[in-house]
């Protein structure tokens, strides 16, 4: 038998070091007609590429006995055919400690108050608004710009999505795609944006699909627009139909990977799932909110 002090020094050779993927909540779809899909979550990670074009982050040195905050954004809620609320709204955002990713924006509506901008942008409205939301650096794209009356395309644009901007009304509505990512081993693409909706009265029945990576689509006459995928920050699509609402924006994620020489510790507010393979822990958190920390 290994004495426990023998043991203790191993770990202490083998310096902590972890590398993160931070998802944040996708935005919610427009509702009503003639809006924008929802944004894809903000994407930040130090193993690969992260959203928005920017390059992998450091990884992180952190130390051991020390309680490390844990979050995991909800997607934003979609717009109802209400007035003042038809917009989607942000998705909140995850995090991992120092690191903190944005939630995506909701897909523009008729109203004047709006949550375009975030992780990536919230599509624009085809009926006032139509400029697509901001996405934030390094961390995700621009929403599409919708298309105003005056235009054969009338309508909504696509979400943002972590590896391109979302599509304009005048061309395909289409959500952006997300980025890839291979921390757990096996390449996983996340943080699509959402498809943007057609206005019903014009003529012009389009309707965007999701972008790769669990963006939603943009939904017909009677549905709400599809949410986001679960665990993947992928922004919601919009309805096009009155009476209904957009769909909701899918949750965020947080996957962290460490040396196995050490253990994790995790409050019990977290929901979570740990592999091991090759000298690693790969340990992803899929809901809650709490502390963990290494011994």
């Amino acid at each position: 038998m290994i004495p426990l002090g023998i043991l203790a020094s191993a770990r202490n050779a083998i310096a902590l070091v972890v590398d993160f993927l931070v998802i944040a909540g996708g935005g919610g779809g427009a509702g009503r007609d003639a809006g924008g899909g929802g944004g894809a979550g903000g994407y930040r990670t130090s193993a690969g590429t992260s959203g928005g074009g920017g390059a992998a982050e450091s990884e992180l040195a952190l130390s051991v006995s020390t309680n490390y905050t844990v979050t995991i954004g909800a997607g934003g809620a979609g717009g109802t055919d209400s007035d003042g609320n038809r917009h989607g709204l942000r998705g909140s955002g995850s995090v991992f400690t120092s690191v903190t990713s944005t939630g995506g924006g909701g897909g523009g509506s008729w109203d004047a108050t709006d949550q375009r901008n975030g992780g990536s942008g919230g599509g624009g409205a085809g009926i006032d608004y139509f400029a697509g939301g901001s996405g934030a650096t390094d961390q995700g794209y621009d929403g599409g710009d919708g298309a105003s009356s005056s235009t054969s395309n009338y309508g909504g644009a696509g979400g943002g999505g972590a590896t391109e901007v979302g599509f304009d009304a005048v061309d395909t509505r289409d959500g952006g795609d997300g980025v890839s990512s291979s921390i757990t081993g096996t390449a996983i693409e996340r943080a699509g944006g959402g498809g943007g909706a057609g206005h019903r009265s014009s003529g012009n029945m389009t309707l965007g699909s999701g972008g790769l990576g669990g963006g939603g689509d943009a939904t017909a006459s009677g549905g709400s627009g599809s949410n986001g995928e679960v665990n993947t920050g992928g922004g919601a699509g919009a309805s096009r139909s009155t009476g209904v609402s957009g769909g909701a924006g899918g949750s965020g994620l947080v996957i962290i990977k460490y040396p196995d020489a050490y253990t994790l510790t995790i409050g019990g507010g977290l929901t979570s799932s740990t592999a091991t393979a090759g000298g690693y822990k790969v340990t992803t958190f899929t809901a809650g909110t709490d502390n963990i920390s290494f011994a």
